[in-house]
């Protein structure tokens, strides 16, 4: 039987580049991919459904969660705090369950450092221009969160080259089409898998 542990998929980008969307049509063409859903101190945007979207809390609550160490990852992205449940994420790999996050850079290197054989994927737009658009688009935030999220968003893509793919979304489709490439390729590589030759058959 080949048998393997879960891996662990994790997706950074500036705001505005697309992951999210990306993220969700991947969820739903590739088979078996559980989803690792974030707790956040941000209020819910528009549309967003508390436990499908983000696990929304207070701030207190969630420094009590830290303190208790139940967080694999956290950070502070533009003034609200993120994390991801450590044991949702292991009981998830632990069951050989493949898991996408879609986190910041902050959290992609804490992940990368606990769990060094995860795959990391950056999402980047063709152009600043083309980010800044896309962020005035979601008529969501005011000037300045969107100057803000624009500086931190060119100091995410000077990190690039940490990450082991690099997708520019430039069109949907296509963008959807090489991560779902990368996910399926992981999967066969035989560094993650546990084969019995017993179970192998060897042609003639």
């Amino acid at each position: 039987m080949i048998r393997r542990r879960g891996t662990l998929f994790v997706v950074s980008a500036p705001s505005g580049a697309g992951k999210t969307t990306l993220c969700r049509e991947v969820r739903h063409r590739v088979p078996d991919l559980a989803y690792s859903v974030s707790v956040t101190t941000r209020a819910p945007r528009p549309g967003e459904v508390d436990g499908v979207d983000f696990h929304f809390v207070d701030e207190t609550r969630f420094r009590e969660r830290l303190a208790a160490g139940a967080f694999a990852e956290w950070a502070v992205v533009h003034g609200n705090l993120y994390g991801t449940s450590a044991a949702a994420l292991e009981g998830e790999l632990g069951r050989g369950h493949d898991v996408l996050l879609d986190i910041d850079t902050q959290g992609a290197a804490q992940l990368r450092a606990r769990y060094p054989e995860a795959v990391l994927v950056f999402i980047m737009a063709p152009s600043l221009a083309e980010l800044e658009q896309r962020l005035r688009e979601r008529r969501s935030d005011p000037e300045h969160e969107i100057q803000r999220r624009l500086r931190r968003g060119r100091e995410e893509i000077a990190l690039w080259r940490e990450y082991h793919y690099l997708i520019v979304n430039r069109d949907v489709k296509e963008a959807v089409e090489q991560l779902d490439a990368i996910v399926h390729a992981e999967r066969c590589r035989t560094t993650r898998l546990t084969v019995s030759l017993d179970d192998l058959e060897v042609p003639n």
